[in-house]
């Protein structure tokens, strides 16, 4: 909520002092105010989760291709090996079996790399979601306020009403940003 939108509900609840029938109205505007704050809070959150989330996944898929270069520089190895003519057969059957070790171990590395990367991947999908939630229900909610807040222009009580029902919606819709899984 910016400074501008707390000036003009100060501004309202000034306005409606002067008219008790409005304190509703106000108070109600004020609930919404607080319950937007915090679904705004809940997404900037859930969007900080996802870029770190990201960035693991990122990290994770480089890690991963950094040990795929090396597989692939153990198995260039070995086929120069295969074609070489070596010195001494027996350290070099002890230095293709060293490197085919080495190539097997990697490969086994892979998959469990690969595995995390799609999981940090999964939790961006995740926390996007949930920040989509929180981000509509914010919307909801500022509509809300400014719909309640026409109640004070207008003394018409239906624009209170939509208000109240659209600032239920916004909360009802934000808070299934905690069901996101």
């Amino acid at each position: 909520m910016g400074v501008e939108e707390l000036h003009e509900m100060q501004e309202n609840a000034e306005h409606s002092a002067g008219n008790p029938s409005l304190i509703p109205v106000t108070f109600t505007m004020a609930v919404l105010a607080v319950v937007l704050a915090a679904t705004t809070l809940l997404g900037h959150r859930s969007h900080t989760e996802e870029l770190l989330m990201q960035s693991k996944a990122t990290d994770q898929w480089a890690y991963y291709q950094a040990k795929n270069i090396r597989v692939h520089n153990y198995e260039l190895f070995l086929d120069l090996l295969s074609v070489a003519t070596v010195k001494d057969p027996a350290q070099g059957d002890q230095v293709k079996k060293k490197y085919t070790q080495a190539m097997t171990h990697s490969e086994e590395e892979l998959q469990k790399i690969k595995s995390e990367a799609g999981a940090f991947e999964r939790e961006v999908a995740e926390a996007q979601r949930r920040a989509n939630r929180f981000d509509l229900g914010e919307v909801c909610l500022d509509a809300a306020i400014v719909i309640a807040s026409l109640t004070l222009l207008t003394k018409r009580r239906e624009f209170w009403q939509l208000g109240i029902l659209i600032g239920v919606a916004g909360l009802g819709i934000a808070l299934t940003g905690f069901l996101v899984h």
